[in-house]
């Protein structure tokens, strides 16, 4: 795939999976982001994922679009995960997020309780791209 193909196939789909390590130890998650050339945003609550993410930044984000066994695209973006904390940056990008998830407005908040009565923490990470690959029932194509 084209670097053109890679980011419009990270345009259009918006989920994927995350993966991290930490000492030795991988965790992958099923993730949805923002993708705005040539950051990839992700808007998540505190947890294994955050954790990781604060002690070792490398992580990968593996995106498919499958129609059928003969049509599919994949796409994998090796990165650093950066935490988001200045709350400038924080407004910035949550109105990003809010204008390309608007249910995700007015509702958001830092905190809320989940169906189990445990506090819930919002955190935002920023994925700056270091390898993005992509491939294709065509073929195979990567970028660095």
């Amino acid at each position: 795939m084209s670097t053109k193909e890679i980011n419009e196939l990270l345009r259009e789909v918006g989920h994927g999976h995350l993966g991290c390590a930490l000492d030795g130890h991988p965790y992958v998650v099923p993730m949805h982001y923002y993708f705005d050339e040539p950051a990839i945003y992700i808007f998540t609550t505190v947890g294994m994922k955050t954790k990781y993410m604060d002690v070792n930044p490398e992580v990968c984000l593996q995106v498919e679009d499958v129609n059928n066994l003969k049509h599919w695209r994949s796409v994998t973006v090796m990165g650093r995960a950066e935490h988001i904390t200045e709350q400038a940056d924080i407004d910035r990008v949550m109105e990003f997020v809010k204008t390309h998830n608007p249910a995700l407005s007015p509702a958001i908040n830092r905190t809320w309780i989940d169906a189990w009565g445990r506090a819930e923490e919002m955190a935002l990470y920023q994925v700056h791209p270091s390898e993005m690959a992509g491939r294709t029932t065509d073929g195979i194509s990567s970028k660095e």
